[in-house]
This record gives C-alpha cells, sequence and structure tokens, in this order.
C-alpha cells in the first residue's frame, strides 16, 4: 500500500486525489505546518530536498508530484489517466503535466522581488518580464480551455490533476485569483471541483482540511 506523507496546504493534497479518481488503497500520514509556515523537522528529515509530496511504496521513496503522479497512473492505474506517445493529444499531455512549474516560477520571482523591497507595482525592466509571463501563462491557459474541456486531452487526465493546486490554493500565496477575466478558466476550475475524487480529497488533504482526531 502506498503511504502518502501529507504536508498541510501543499501540493501532496493532488497525490491523495489521484488516488481517490483510481479508487486505490493508501495511508495518509500527515505532518502540520510550523507557525512560520514552513515544514516540520519530521517531514524534511523524509527526504535530502524536503518538499511535498513524498511517498512510500514499498522500499520506494519518491518526491516531486509530476513523478509521483505518473508512476501510480502507469503502475497502479494501468495509464488510465494519463497519454501515450501513440495518443495525437501526447504533446498536449506532456506541456499541461509540466505547466505548474511555471505558474509557480512566475509566483515566486514576484514573491522574491517583493521580498527584497521590490514594488511589482511599478514600472521597469523587471516587473514588466515578471507581468509579461504572467499574462502569457494565463492568457495560454484561457485560450487552451476555449479549444478543449480538459487540459492534457480531450478527456480527465493527470495534467488536470497537477494543475487545479495552481488555479486554487496557490491564490494563499497571491498568485492572480481566477475570476470572470478568465471565464474559460473560471468554467474548468468549477467543472473539475465538481468531481466526487476531488471533493473527497480536498475533505481529506486539501487547504482547509485538518489532520484526522488522534
Amino acid at each position: 500500500m502506498i503511504t502518502i506523507h501529507h504536508l498541510g496546504v501543499s501540493q501532496s493534497d493532488r497525490v491523495v486525489w489521484l488516488m481517490e479518481e483510481l479508487e486505490l488503497p493508501y495511508e495518509l500520514k500527515w505532518y502540520n505546518r510550523g507557525e512560520d509556515f514552513l515544514a516540520p523537522q519530521a517531514f524534511r528529515d523524509l527526504h535530502p530536498v524536503g518538499t511535498a509530496p513524498i511517498i512510500d511504496d514499498g522500499d520506494v521513496r519518491m518526491a516531486e508530484s509530476t513523478a509521483i503522479v505518473e508512476y501510480i497512473s502507469q503502475k497502479y492505474g494501468g495509464g488510465c489517466l494519463s497519454v501515450g506517445p501513440e495518443d495525437p493529444d501526447y504533446p498536449h499531455y506532456l506541456y499541461w503535466m509540466q505547466f505548474n512549474n511555471n505558474f509557480q516560477s512566475a509566483l515566486f520571482m514576484k514573491m522574491a522581488y517583493q521580498a527584497g523591497g521590490g514594488d511589482a507595482a511599478a514600472e521597469g525592466p523587471v516587473t514588466t518580464v515578471m507581468q509579461r509571463r504572467e499574462n502569457s501563462l494565463y492568457n495560454y491557459l484561457e485560450q487552451r480551455l476555449g479549444e478543449s474541456d480538459y487540459l492534457g486531452a480531450g478527456r480527465f487526465t493527470c495534467a488536470d490533476i497537477m494543475t487545479m493546486f495552481n488555479l486554487t490554493s496557490l491564490e494563499m500565496l497571491g498568485a492572480r485569483p481566477i475570476d470572470d477575466s478568465l471565464p474559460n478558466t473560471a468554467a474548468y476550475v468549477e467543472r473539475i471541483s465538481g468531481r466526487a475524487a476531488y471533493q473527497k480529497a480536498m475533505s481529506i488533504a486539501g487547504p482547509a482540511a485538518t489532520p484526522p482526531a488522534g
């Protein structure tokens, strides 16, 4: 059975969601963030990089949600939520599986700039690049969702699991909210969040979830 080491308010809720979509058994080990919002030492000790998510599958310990999601999909889900090289949508799948990193790098660049005393609203080459990158990402996402109900293919795939965190929880850190200015994306978030497996996973391990008593 796969053990999910879950850090509260983190990307590890993707793994719980995937397991619920595939109806696979798993054990959830919960780790609370400290008052500084950082992962506790017990979690950081699990893996050299110390980032969420982390899973154990027998003797295998893995980090990085993209790798974990594809690993589980292929090994235990028969690839039903993946897209293979023979599929015309394969390039879309590869791109949107990685897209979440672009979102996060754009946000963290802005956070680092502001932490260093920079004004993200001021004009200048740095802020121009930051805003241009952010606009391009959201505009392309909006374009794709005007062409397809899902990101990685014409059906729900792991690419959708990888992307939702960035469109929901990332707003807590200052990411652009998904509102009426992005109608295709807003409709997508509403559509995906209506999935039973998503709702169950968020109740267990989403940003508003709490560790089980005992």
